[in-house]
């Protein structure tokens, strides 16, 4: 049924066709019927005034053979933003509509020659480069001003988007550097927190040698060298080795003393007894120095005789 109507109505559509005009004026459309558009492009010529249009699908701008198009008198509020891909469309009417603005598009509608935007709520800047459309020429006016105006329009919004997307892309460079930033800052700390680490085991490991080497120490200390390479020992030991010394040599000594010693009793021993003897031979009443030796030997017996083991010396020695 669908299709029988779509035949029927591109049955309607060729009986509107007069050579390339086509006119559907005073249809009540409220939509184009631009898939059966597509199917006639012999129709280079389209009339859609007075209708209940208002707006035109995105497929409109696919109808490229339009050379003249009627849009008057309809309720079109804005046309599709792809409007100028009508690029052969040479006369346009958009008389008494609700367009306030057109797209940037439109500054490729380079073969455009007629243009009538009159009874349109345009806004101010673009009504400002439209005529009021009484005649040809004016029209004609109309057409170049309007697209030249929609060129400089379209520059400005491409340098608006191109510094927007200088912004973007800038800020997205920020934005990377940043992170780029946060990420070297994280491998340095975590760096860093690595040579702790390392270093705080390092202590730990030599702290554990230490305490092992100080428990296989012996007690006993041992002797460390000093500055100048000489070998020192504990004071006490010094002391107790000095002591050594001292008796050892006090020992040697005198035992090299007692044959001096003895010698030398033997030798006043023999001049005791001479000096005795010469004085006994000068008899007891001598004067002189013998008087006081004879005196002292006489004493000296005196004493010893009265010492029986030494009275008993003396007369065994008498007896022979």
């Amino acid at each position: 049924a669908a299709a029988a109507g779509s035949r029927r109505e591109r049955l309607t559509l060729r009986d509107k066709l007069e050579g390339r005009e086509l006119d559907l004026s005073l249809c009540g459309l409220a939509e184009a019927p631009v898939r059966e558009l597509a199917e006639l492009p012999k129709a280079t010529v389209l009339d859609l005034s007075c209708n209940l249009l208002t707006s035109l699908q995105p497929e409109f701008s696919r109808l490229t053979h339009l050379v003249k198009l009627d849009l008057s008198k309809n309720q079109l509020r804005e046309l599709p933003a792809e409007f100028g891909e009508l690029v052969w469309l040479h006369h346009l009417d958009l008389f008494q509509n609700k367009l306030q603005s057109l797209p940037t598009s439109f500054a490729q509608l380079k073969s455009l020659k007629w243009l009538d935007l009159k009874d349109n709520p345009l806004e101010p800047a673009l009504a400002k480069v439209t005529t009021d459309c009484l005649d040809e020429k004016q029209c004609k006016l109309c057409a170049v001003q309007v697209v030249e105006y929609m060129k400089q329009m379209q520059a400005e919004e491409e340098k608006a988007q191109q510094q927007r997307l200088e912004k973007e892309r800038s800020k997205q460079a920020r934005k990377e550097a940043e992170l780029l930033r946060q990420e070297e800052a994280k491998r340095e700390l975590r760096k860093q927190q690595k040579a702790m680490e390392k270093e705080k085991r390092r202590r730990e490991y030599e702290e554990a040698q230490a305490q092992l080497r100080q428990r296989n120490e012996t007690p006993a200390p041992k002797p460390s060298t000093a500055p100048h390479g000489c070998a020192c020992v504990p004071v006490d030991a010094v002391v107790g080795e000095r002591r050594q010394r001292r008796r050892a040599s006090a020992g040697r000594w005198s035992c090299r003393r007692v044959p001096a010693l003895l010698f030398l009793v033997l030798v006043l021993g023999g001049l005791m007894a001479g000096l005795v003897l010469y004085c006994q031979g000068q008899g007891p009443a001598s004067p002189g120095p013998c008087d006081h030796v004879n005196r002292v030997y006489a004493g000296i017996l005196n004493a010893l005789r009265q010492n029986l083991i030494f009275q008993y010396f003396l007369e065994i020695c008498h007896m022979h």
